[in-house]
């Protein structure tokens, strides 16, 4: 008997441990590692060629950047450069010589303010920012000189770049050394060649106001558009070469971080008499992001017809401006944001994407410069931008991408043939396309009233009663927003795939689209009382919690916060002003005092300025609520981040050291960015975010 009961007393030992085991279990089969989902190539930089049909972008596949390249009319991609370390050093600034039988690029990053290059491998012999160039049937790269910005003449090998020692001038093809090509006043830049390349218009940024200035090659000289007290900058040639068009902002120290609400107007100037004439005046203060936003924000089209990006409708929309009768018609009218365009080879014809009709995605449209109906050109659950025509056969490449495939480059021939993906190897076998989830699109009401466009990712053995774990995510910017798929931009590349990931774990994962952020519209966007105004984006957050907290799959005492720049700082937010709603955080980057970043960044991009608007600013920050802080958190921080001063999270964490009431957690990284340049990096940060929340928020209070 006692042998009977020693064996069923082992046996409801094992049978407890078991169960004690299974409480630690996911909620839910894993079925890709954090490896498998983040495994995918991501594309940036597609461009054209100006004569013939050949393509080049850049594929950052587990931080091994290389360009690929790809001709028509097959289009079968190829491998064009060799680089195999993960070593963030960033890869951009492609641009085809004038026959497209060379590419040109840059390679390494910008300076920090203390002039350093970044250097996340910590490589002792240093790193350094350089234009190279490559040859489009392939072979060995070289390097033209250190630089960035590179622009390439349109009739010869010519190129002209940035450096610190000013604008330097080189040949591509003789692979001979660089020089410095006029040194002038100012910080010079947006430099672009005249049609017959004999010309270089740029602008020169001094502080309080700026210029255009004209260089000529031939006689070594500089002359001034219409010099004045004013912003001049985005200039742009006309085809003949004898106009210069330009947008002028009233002089100010400095641009306010794109958020809008500044005047502007649209300039052009005979360049043989001189003068400028005025041709456009914004009818209302809503100028600024419109034009720091999109990557070329005014175009000179054929006919005499100008192209910009406005939001004096209150969304950012594209117009064309007829110069002969100085008015402006909207080419893409509705409540919707136009972000990417391209203006065709012979400047009649302009693609662009945007939300219209599908506002939490991107599709392609195609309109006349001269205005009419604009003709949708792809449509669906997935996500198109950065379009592209061809020179010779206008076949249109773009990137795409749809809840479950990652970003790529894509073809739709003009023959009518369905899209298809260029380079469709990209994709590793072992991506996990058929496991991932299509996030819902969920539509919450802030208690004002406000509509937030969410995203919900609801793991797919989820039912009523679960009881699981809930997380919510919050982009950064703010001036960003998160799509139904695999978002355009590479940081959010990635946090849609920890998404993806925490919900194959199990979780509920909420993303939330606060106000502050685009796509919504300009009132959205510059909504009142946000940021170090008064935080009132917050209350979306909130609104987002208690909506996780009715629903029938999650446990409402367990809803966590995660997000980099922006979103650590609603992170923090959210764990200092209601611990008992937020159970853990994963702090990316975040600002947590504004008034310190006022102090330290000339008002912090927000004109914070004053003792009234230093104190608003603090009492909108986590700082100010850091006594209520209990809920556990983990920081995580690059020291050499450029956007968000590491001193913020140094600040922080004292703070909550000394009060002794929270858990925290470091992950610090020496000499990475804000967007981390290493694909180890994003692993590591995303293995320890797992690892933090599978302990505090599926351990201890399932």
């Amino acid at each position: 008997m006692r042998q009977k009961l020693s064996a069923l007393n082992k046996w409801m030992c094992v049978l407890l441990l078991i169960g004690v085991f299974a409480l630690s279990l996911p909620l839910g089969a894993d079925s890709f590692t954090l490896k498998d989902i983040m495994s995918f190539a991501f594309p940036s930089h597609l461009i054209v060629s100006p004569m013939g049909d050949r393509i080049a972008w850049v594929f950052n596949q587990e931080g091994q950047r290389n360009i690929w390249v790809a001709e028509g009319p097959d289009y079968k991609a190829r491998l064009l450069t060799q680089y195999t370390q993960d070593d963030g050093q960033e890869l951009g600034g492609l641009a085809f010589n004038f026959d497209g039988t060379l590419i040109v690029y840059v390679k390494g990053g910008n300076t920090n303010r203390a002039g350093e290059y970044p250097n996340p491998t910590s490589n002792p012999d240093g790193v350094e920012q350089a234009v190279w160039a490559v040859k489009f049937e392939g072979g060995d790269p070289w390097l033209l000189s250190a630089g960035r910005n590179p622009v390439t003449s349109p009739i010869d090998n010519k190129i002209i770049f940035n450096s610190r020692r000013g604008i330097h001038v080189a040949n591509i093809a003789e692979q001979s050394k660089s020089k410095v090509l006029f040194k002038a006043r100012g910080r010079n830049g947006s430099q672009v060649f005249s049609p017959d390349g004999s010309k270089l218009a740029f602008a020169s940024s001094r502080e309080d106001h700026s210029f255009i200035g004209i260089y000529d090659f031939s006689n070594h000289t500089i002359s001034w558009i219409s010099p004045s007290v004013d912003m001049d900058g985005y200039p742009v040639w006309s085809p003949c070469g004898k106009y210069i068009a330009f947008i002028r902002f009233p002089g100010k120290a400095a641009l306010s971080f794109g958020r809008g609400g500044r005047p502007f107007s649209i300039w052009v100037s005979d360049i043989a008499k001189g003068t400028a004439t005025k041709i456009w005046q914004c009818p209302n203060d809503t100028g600024g992001f419109a034009q720091y936003y999109p990557a070329e924000t005014l175009r000179w089209a054929a006919d005499g017809h100008l192209v910009f990006y406005s939001e004096h409708e209150h969304w950012m929309n594209l117009y064309s401006l007829a110069l002969k009768d100085k008015k402006a018609v909207c080419l893409s009218h509705g409540e919707h944001e136009v972000e990417n365009s391209f203006l065709s080879k012979d400047g009649k014809t302009v693609i662009y994407n945007s939300n219209s009709g599908d506002i939490d995605r991107r599709h392609l449209w195609q309109v006349p410069v001269t205005g009419g109906k604009a003709t949708l050109l792809t449509s669906g659950k997935g996500l198109e931008w950065s379009p592209r025509l061809t020179s010779e056969s206008s076949d249109l490449v773009f990137l795409s991408s749809t809840a479950f495939q990652p970003a790529a480059p894509a073809i739709m021939k003009k023959s009518g043939e369905e899209r298809r993906l260029i380079a469709p190897e990209a994709i590793p076998e072992t991506f996990p396309l058929k496991d991932l989830i299509e996030p819902e699109q969920v539509v919450i009401k802030a208690p004002d009233g406000l509509k937030i466009h969410c995203q919900l990712f609801l793991p797919k053995n989820a039912k009523s009663g679960d009881k699981r774990p809930a997380v919510i995510f919050m982009h950064g910017g703010p001036i960003r927003q998160m799509m139904l798929g695999w978002h355009m931009r590479g940081y959010y590349h990635n946090a849609y795939a920890m998404n993806q990931y925490l919900a194959n774990k199990g979780y509920v994962v909420l993303s939330v689209n606060y106000r502050a952020g685009i796509g919504y519209g300009y009132a959205f966007r510059t909504a009142p009382n946000q940021g170090p105004r008064g935080a009132l984006e917050y209350q979306d957050i909130v609104a987002a919690g208690r909506y996780l907290q009715n629903r029938p799959e999650v446990n409402p005492n367990i809803v966590g916060l995660w997000g980099g720049s922006y979103g650590g700082l609603l992170t923090a937010m959210g764990l200092a002003r209601d611990s008992e709603l937020f159970a853990a955080g994963v702090d990316l980057h975040g600002v947590h005092d504004w008034s310190m970043r006022a102090r330290r960044r000339n008002g912090g991009g927000w004109d914070i300025q004053g003792e009234d608007l230093m104190s608003v600013a603090y009492q909108s920050s986590p700082v100010a609520d850091v006594d209520f802080w209990t809920s556990p958190v983990l920081f995580v921080h690059g020291d050499d981040d450029r956007n968000v001063d590491f001193i913020q999270t140094t600040d922080l964490v004292l703070r909550l050291r000394n009060l002794n009431k929270a858990h925290v957690e470091l992950l610090i990284i020496p000499d990475e960015v804000h967007g981390f340049l290493r694909h180890h990096n994003w692993l590591r940060v995303y293995k320890a975010s797992e690892d933090f929340f599978d302990r505090f928020l599926r351990s201890s209070k399932q």
